[in-house]
């Protein structure tokens, strides 16, 4: 491919986020790279924009509009074209929420906040690398609460009533302490 093909061919992209204020920053700060871009908020719209436009990029939201997970959107991307690239987004990062994106076709995962830059550069380290450093310090208590907790949430479909329910606990206690480790 030639300098000139390239830029005939834009790359695509396609962002689904139901935050509408951060997918316009999105939108045009990819646009400004060169980048084809189109949004969608959520799963519902997501096949009628697929008919029409074939991204060779997703960046996905992990907790989309009304409770609904970005991973059900990761994997009809990912059953739509294995070869796309897919970078999951969250405000609530889990190991078990990044596990099961890589599992069902994203190539990174990203904790918000995370910029244009970020994401790029995730889409360029889709292969992953082996000789990544090996963490020295022992998981906290506090961190291994704080992923099963995720891990229940991403099992219930991110239904606080429900993950409470199932982790024995009541639904205030787990929205408090959802509400202190957000990340955004």
């Amino acid at each position: 491919m030639t300098m000139n093909e390239s830029i005939e061919q834009p790359r695509k992209l396609l962002i689904v986020e139901d935050d509408a204020a951060f997918a316009r920053t999105l939108v045009r700060s990819f646009e400004r790279r060169g980048y084809e871009v189109r949004h969608v908020p959520g799963q519902a719209e997501l096949d009628a924009v697929l008919q029409e436009f074939e991204p060779g990029y997703a960046v996905v939201d992990l907790k989309l509009a009304g409770g609904s997970s970005g991973l059900a959107c990761v994997q009809a991307l990912h059953a739509r074209d294995p070869d796309m690239l897919i970078v999951v987004l969250t405000g609530y990062a889990s190991i078990a929420t990044a596990v099961e994106a890589i599992k069902l076709g994203a190539c990174h995962y990203l904790a918000k906040p995370s910029n244009t830059d970020d994401i790029e550069a995730a889409f360029g380290k889709a292969q992953g690398n082996a000789d990544v450093g090996l963490g020295e310090r022992p998981t906290s208590i506090k961190t291994l609460e704080w992923e099963r907790i995720h891990e229940v949430l991403a099992e219930t479909g991110f239904n606080v009533s429900e993950t409470a329910r199932r982790l024995g606990m009541h639904r205030r206690t787990l929205a408090r302490k959802l509400g202190k480790q957000q990340v955004k």
